[in-house]
């Protein structure tokens, strides 16, 4: 694989339906590459206001994590929870992570950067798996506005939200979206 195979195998991902939505009824959903895009936009801005507020913190480096994130699901797919219990998601993902990663010039820090994502070794990494709840939950927002039910199970993330180690510095931003979820009820 040549990094213009990778490049191309990555616009899967503006094909590739988010699954969740599809199972509950949602036509049209955003694709893998919609809600990527969001997730790197939310990871820039949290990274800036973390940095700004004096915390220690590589935007560089979350933003690289953002965009890296979901990439294995352009071999995978995105694959829903309930499908997860009946497959090994870790091994393939890993092995597509390394497939994908090898033919660029630094490989195995891709291949970090992902798994700090993944396994939440990094700051920067559990920043982007809360911009990736936040994001989730903002589109969940957005299609109920629309008309669409049976969004229920992907409030319960918002719970993560809570208890993250970032919540104190966006409660507002969380518990804005809490509100504004509340009012469309």
């Amino acid at each position: 694989m040549s990094l213009i195979d990778l490049f191309i195998e990555a616009g899967n991902l503006k094909r590739l339906p988010r699954t969740g939505w599809l199972l509950r009824g949602v036509s049209n959903p955003e694709s893998i590459a919609d809600h990527s895009y969001r997730v790197a936009l939310i990871t820039l801005f949290l990274a800036d206001e973390l940095k700004a507020k004096g915390v220690e913190i590589n935007v560089e480096r979350a933003l690289k994590i953002a965009l890296l994130h979901d990439l294995v699901e352009a071999r995978v797919t995105d694959i829903p929870l309930t499908a997860q219990y009946y497959l090994d998601k870790d091994k393939a993902e890993k092995k597509a992570a390394m497939e994908l990663f090898i033919k660029t010039s630094n490989p195995r820090e891709y291949f970090r950067l992902w798994r700090e994502y993944e396994e939440g070794l990094s700051l920067e990494g559990r920043l982007v798996k809360f911009a990736d709840k936040l994001e989730m939950l903002i589109q969940a927002l957005e299609y109920e506005r629309a008309g669409f039910a049976n969004l229920e199970e992907f409030w319960k993330a918002m719970d993560s939200l809570r208890e993250s180690e970032f919540y104190e510095h966006f409660r507002e931003i969380v518990e804005g979206l809490f509100e504004m979820r509340e009012k469309v009820k």
